[in-house]
Order: structure tokens, then sequence, then C-alpha cells
């Protein structure tokens, strides 16, 4: 059962619900408690059209009319529906919405993957871990990965805000500026489905809880790395290698996807070999290194990292123009969209272990749609 606590800090800290199970009497005692001493709270109850869809996908080849679902509800759920299922409070929002258990709840939310991913297959996903470094890329990833449910417990790594320049590709309301970006994307997680597991790190990940986002509460099963730091985006793949965790980044242009099997590869050099000197450091002496680099050195690595015979001409002439003409890395909601669609499709297939490569994989649209390749005649 998950954990629920409320942040004493503010309302803007708090990204897990509440839940009240009131066939026990103590939650039944403090759900009465919520709703008295909060008036303006928004009930939503569809229990009876979620039992509804349960009965029929538990029935798949008789279709019971509405009076036989009825029947089948009664003998499933008793007469008290109001004590059925979990009641799940979201304090950011004060929606209190009644919903099927766990179990029952991810039967029903998961019975269109089948047998696109079979039951066995979902079963699996439901105990796998993914790590998310970056949420401005990243939290198309997360949104696709919770929606698809190839895993049971998100960690989300973000330091930066919600800007008003971020809604460009970021799916927030303006309501959420200037909210830490893993919060949002948590609260997005948590109101599509509350029973997926998400740890919040609104600090990013560094030399200070570096080893609590990888292993605490068991080792990560994917890295997903999308962050700007250049030092985070190193000494994140040394620790992942280190631990024997494959790593996975969209670029984010061209539809580059890197993948690094450092789980089947464990002496894989970092970033497919194309710095190989960082890896003669230690953890303490990379961190010195790395804390001390300047704006040309950075670039420098980046350059080394991705290739610039790797980048779009829109995003070279991009690259050109930073801290002239523009102020950040360009980023179109097309295409983090499309990365979500890969990083999911292929994080999938490596958690069921129907994928085994490392190497560098471009989705290019503006190769693969072309006005002289219209096949269609």
């Amino acid at each position: 059962m998950l954990q629920s606590s409320i942040n004493a800090s503010g309302n803007s800290s708090i990204y897990r619900p509440v839940y009240y199970r009131i066939h026990d009497q103590e939650d039944e005692r403090k759900l009465h408690a919520l709703i008295k001493n909060n008036p303006d709270i928004l009930i939503y109850d569809t229990i009876y059209t979620q039992l509804t869809e349960l009965i029929r996908l538990q029935h798949p080849t008789q279709r019971p009319d509405a009076s036989a679902t009825a029947i089948l509800i009664s003998e499933h759920a008793g007469k008290d529906l109001k004590s059925y299922g979990v009641w799940v409070y979201y304090p950011w929002s004060k929606k209190l919405v009644h919903l099927l258990d766990e179990e029952e709840f991810v039967f029903v939310r998961t019975s269109r993957n089948i047998y696109k991913i079979t039951p066995e297959e979902i079963q699996i996903l439901r105990n796998k871990k993914i790590g998310i470094i970056g949420l401005s890329v990243g939290q198309s990833i997360a949104l696709t990965l919770a929606t698809e449910r190839t895993c049971g417990e998100l960690r989300l790594a973000d330091f930066d805000e919600i800007e008003l320049s971020n809604m460009n590709r970021i799916k927030v309301g303006v309501a959420e500026l200037g909210l830490n970006k893993a919060i949002v994307a948590a609260r997005q997680i948590a109101e599509l489905d509350p029973f997926i597991d998400v740890k919040c790190f609104t600090s990013g990940v560094n030399a200070q809880n570096i080893n609590s986002f990888f292993t605490e509460d068991g080792k990560l099963d994917i890295l997903v790395e999308e962050c700007d730091g250049i030092d985070i985006k190193i000494l994140s793949r040394i620790k992942a290698k280190s631990l024997g965790i494959p790593v996975i980044m969209d670029t984010n242009d061209k539809g580059m996807l890197d993948v690094e099997r450092f789980d089947l590869e464990p002496e894989r050099p970092i970033f497919h070999g194309k710095v190989p000197e960082l890896e003669a450091y230690s953890e303490e002496e990379l961190t010195d290194k790395l804390r001390t680099l300047t704006i040309p050195e950075k670039i420098e690595y980046l350059a080394r990292i991705i290739g610039f015979e790797n980048l779009s001409p829109a995003m070279l002439r991009s690259v050109s123009e930073m801290n002239k003409t523009i102020v950040g890395w360009p980023q179109l909601a097309s295409a983090v969209t499309l990365g979500g669609a890969m990083i999911t499709d292929v994080s999938r297939k490596i958690l069921l272990q129907q994928f085994s490569v490392s190497g560098r994989f471009f989705v290019d649209f503006d190769e693969l749609v072309q006005e002289d390749k219209n096949t269609i005649k």
C-alpha cells in the first residue's frame, strides 16, 4: 500500500494523494472529517460506471445488458457501493474521487493494452522502477510512461520551476507557473493513476542525493537522462554504469535516441566512447573537474557527445545564435512528444528483455516524410 503524506511546507510541494478506504472505520471517520472541514471539496463518484466496465471485462463473451450488469455488480461489490474501492483526495486541487482499488483499477486501465502487452508482461512492468532526470523534455516521457503503465515507480528529478517560455512544449496550465517541474509532472501522474508510486527530487540530482535517487527503496531499472547540465549528464552515467543500469536519452532533434546498456555491457564506455578521458577520474575528481568547466568547455563536451554533424540545420543555427538572439536551447512540442513515445517504447522492450543493444538511433521526420517519398499512386 502506498504511503501518503501532506507536506507542511506549503501546497506547492504536495504531490501525493491521500487514500481513504472507508470499509475501515478509522478511514471513514477521517474522510467524514475531511469533507466537513473543507466544504469547497469537489466530489466525483463514478464507481458504478467503473464497476460496469469491470464486469464487462470480466465477462467478455456474455455482453450483459443493464439489468444483468446491475445484478452482477451487486453480487461483486455488495449493496453499499459508497464503501467499495477507495476514495482518493488530491490536496492541490481539492478533488475527492471514488475509484476502484488498485488491483481492479490497474486491471481495467490496462485492459486496452492487451495483447500488445500481455497480462503477464503488465505484471512484470508493475515492479519496475524508472528514474528521469530533467522534467522539461522529461515531462512528456514521464506522462507517456505512466499512461502506458510501463513501470510501477517513477523517480523525477528537477530543480527548475515552470516558466512561461516552457509552455511551448510542457503540458501545463498557466496556474502552474512557478511550480517545480517535477512536482507538476507528479501531480499529473497522480491524477491519471494514483497507484503509480512517484518520488520527486526537487533539488535535482546532485552529489548529496545521487545514491538515494539511484538505489533507495530498490535500484533503478532504467535511467532516462534529459538534463541540461553537462556535469550531471556525465556524473549520472558514471553512476548508472557502476550500478549496471541502462541509460536512455532523447536529444530532441532529428529524433535522435541514445541507448547505453550498462546492464549487459558493464565495461561499455559512456556516451559510446566519445569522451573516454572522463572515465579515468575518480568520482570526487570528476565532480571537481565538472564543477569548474567554463561555458566554452561545456559546449565542447556537448559537441563531442552529440556531434554537430547529427544536428538539424535549424538546430545548428540556434546554437550559433545562443546568447545572441536567443537565451535557451530550443525544443518543440512535436519533438518532445516524439521523444516520449520513443523512450517509452524502448523502455518497455528493455524491461521485458525484448531489446538488448546499445547505440544511437534516429527517427528523423525530415528524412522519413518528404514530398518526393510519397509512394501512394
